[in-house]
């Protein structure tokens, strides 16, 4: 049997034995893990997803990826490049077993992606019922840092921010490259994360 699952904004199609590299995940070594986001199991395809199914794996170490390149050139009077690598940090997981029921009552603790990223995969893996989902995203907001004091963010960035589940100074204080490069590739900022030095102001911000 096999089942199609998303984790870290992928989807993986596997079958039991198979192992993976997926976005880091908040496990160590050993640990078994469930992926609740089914997009299909077998013959039955989710709407979006299939209810009560699960993708349970043990997580066989904390890995890097190969080094990517992040280059940025500036093309103005005083222009500027600069050129910058960075592994990404991935989860080596083997697949152990796949439920088409029962997921909520296996006790297997939810695969949840690891830093400041945790948040996003959290609301992922949430069941999905379109108005509470929206009273939470509100209640979220409304507790949430003013991400404008920010150079260079006004109210179209800090809502992508807030979709991406960043609602605090704190959050942005935490990130390493790693996560820049993710969140500028992710949201499409084009380098304004450093440009700007955000992580700096964060910092100062959270005190």
């Amino acid at each position: 049997m096999f089942a199609v699952l998303k984790t870290g904004g992928k989807q993986y199609k596997v079958a039991s034995g198979d192992v993976l590299r997926v976005e880091k995940l908040a496990a160590d070594a050993g640990e078994k893990v469930q992926f609740n986001e089914i997009l299909m199991v077998g013959a039955t395809v989710g709407a979006p997803l299939v209810e009560g199914a699960a993708v349970q794996a043990e997580v066989i170490d904390q890995i890097k990826g190969e080094k990517t390149i992040h280059f940025v050139k500036r093309r103005r009077k005083h222009s500027s490049k600069r050129t910058k690598g960075h592994r990404q940090q991935l989860t080596l997981v083997r697949i152990t077993d796949i439920l088409e029921k029962g997921a909520d009552k296996s006790g297997v603790k939810a695969a949840v992606g690891a830093g400041s990223v945790a948040g996003v995969a959290v609301a992922a893996a949430a069941p999905k019922k379109a108005a509470p989902a929206k009273k939470a995203d509100a209640a979220a907001a409304a507790g949430a840092d003013d991400l404008k004091q920010l150079s260079g963010v006004g109210p179209a960035l800090e809502k992508k921010l807030h979709a991406a589940g960043v609602t605090s100074f704190a959050q942005i204080a935490a990130w390493t490259e790693a996560d820049i490069a993710e969140f500028d590739e992710k949201l499409s900022f084009k380098g304004r994360i450093e440009r700007e030095g955000w992580v700096d102001q964060a910092k100062e911000l959270a005190k």
